[in-house]
């Protein structure tokens, strides 16, 4: 499988992650009152469900037995109104000891994603620098798994990050750490998957339960500041697949996040021989299958 088909399904993976939960109004400051560590987790999420914009630095470690091991790294721009969007910027990805050379980097703005790898531009013999793609579309005409893409991406956005760790039934105080130069509350614990998707809502816990039944048990850091905000947030997971270690900043929160799509004249069509490109590969099951390697089948 080419390291140009896994560098597509890694940034639009992390791309989607706008595709989040609504914002809620939030509880008020906590101010001088003492909660214990499920309460604050609680309260936490719920705060977090105020936030309509964000910027992110992400990176994910895995192992994988069928590509080994690799990492991805990058940042997200993250907003919610008028429409979602995000600008996700992939500056590393390595699988199985090899480089994407480039990087990748996704714009979404409502259903459309922008993509641009130029690797896979090279492959594919993109005339332009982005490929524009449907995302309502894009599995009839190149055989990716849309819906899979959404349901992964839910585990990186924000809110139902936060979420899942309020099924924590021995969340504990580390201690005070310092994180982005912000002062914080450290914060761990462990969560049995199953439970943490039934905090989530409905049709969030529709998307992602599939995804999820590889892995049984988590662990999880969390750093939370003064406004009960989380500023970072760190979690460990692995099954048969393989294993993997995703850590997220978060900053910025309701800031101004300008995401707009790329000018119309750098910007051509999904190419429709896309979907062949990971059954020209060792063992690849086509566009679908490229998002396993780059991250590990129970979280993604």
């Amino acid at each position: 499988m080419t390291s140009a088909v896994v560098a597509t399904g890694s940034a639009m993976l992390i791309a989607v992650s706008a595709c989040g939960q609504a914002p809620q109004r939030s509880a008020t400051a906590l101010g001088a009152v003492q909660l214990t560590a499920a309460e604050t987790l609680q309260q936490s999420a719920r705060q977090a469900e105020s936030v309509t914009s964000y910027t992110a630095k992400l990176a994910l470690d895995f192992s994988s037995k069928q590509e080994g091991s690799g990492s991805i790294g990058g940042t997200m721009v993250y907003r919610q109104k008028p429409q979602l969007a995000s600008d996700v910027t992939l500056d590393q990805i390595n699988v199985g000891g090899q480089n994407v050379a480039g990087g990748a980097r996704v714009i979404l703005v409502g259903d459309t994603a922008y993509l641009k790898v130029d690797m896979l531009n090279r492959l594919v013999g993109a005339a332009k620098p982005w490929i524009k793609i449907d995302l309502t579309e894009a599995g009839q005409h190149a055989g990716v798994n849309v819906d899979q893409y959404l349901s992964q991406a839910q585990q990186v956005d924000l809110q139902t990050s936060v979420k899942m760790l309020t099924s924590s039934k021995d969340a504990q105080k580390v201690g005070t750490e310092t994180v982005g130069g912000v002062e914080t509350t450290h914060y761990k614990g462990t969560f049995t998957v199953a439970e943490a998707v039934k905090a989530l809502a409905p049709d969030v816990q529709q998307k992602v339960q599939g995804r999820l039944d590889s892995v049984k048990d988590m662990k999880f850091d969390a750093w939370i500041d003064a406004d009960n905000l989380p500023r970072k947030v760190e979690m460990n997971g692995g099954a048969t697949e393989g294993t993997f270690k995703l850590t997220s900043l978060f900053s910025a929160f309701n800031e101004s996040a300008e995401v707009t799509a790329p000018p119309a004249d750098q910007v051509g069509d999904l190419p429709r021989n896309l979907g062949e490109l990971g059954r020209d590969g060792a063992g690849g099951d086509g566009a679908t299958g490229a998002a396993v390697p780059a991250t590990p089948e129970p979280t993604r």
